[in-house]
């Protein structure tokens, strides 16, 4: 059910997914994302857009950035290492530090173990590295 600030229909949650995950992925990504959408992807693309962008990061409760901690967290601990790079990036977009992120991947070898921390570390580095680059 839908708060008094949360879009109602699917075409307005539709909308305000593609906003949230353009701004937290930045358009390059989510353009290569939608190019590569097929028959056979499409559902599941409108799916992620409308339900993870359009409502659960449009929720109230907590910032973007507290949802990249969160975001993390969970991609250590499941080991979901594609998923894992793509948040690097997005918590950067999100205003968390080099330093922050570190702290998460620290933070997360005392709960999802040391060789999950320690493979972070090895996916985020490169990554971090070149968008120091950019700067």
């Amino acid at each position: 059910m839908s708060g008094p600030d949360e879009p109602s229909t699917d075409d307005a949650r539709r909308e305000a997914g593609m906003r949230t995950r353009r701004e937290v992925l930045g358009d390059a990504w989510v353009d290569r994302a939608v190019a590569g959408t097929t028959p056979f992807t499409a559902g599941f693309q409108d799916f992620i857009t409308r339900v993870a962008w359009g409502d659960v990061w449009q929720r109230p409760g907590l910032e973007r950035r507290e949802r990249s901690i969160a975001t993390l967290s969970i991609c250590i601990a499941l080991r979901h290492w594609d998923e894992f790079a793509l948040h690097v990036r997005a918590a950067v977009h999100n205003g968390l530090s080099e330093a922050e992120i570190g702290e998460v991947v620290q933070h997360a070898a005392v709960y999802a173990g040391v060789p999950a921390a320690n493979h972070a570390f090895k996916v985020a580095g490169p990554i971090l590295e070149e968008l120091r680059g950019q700067e």
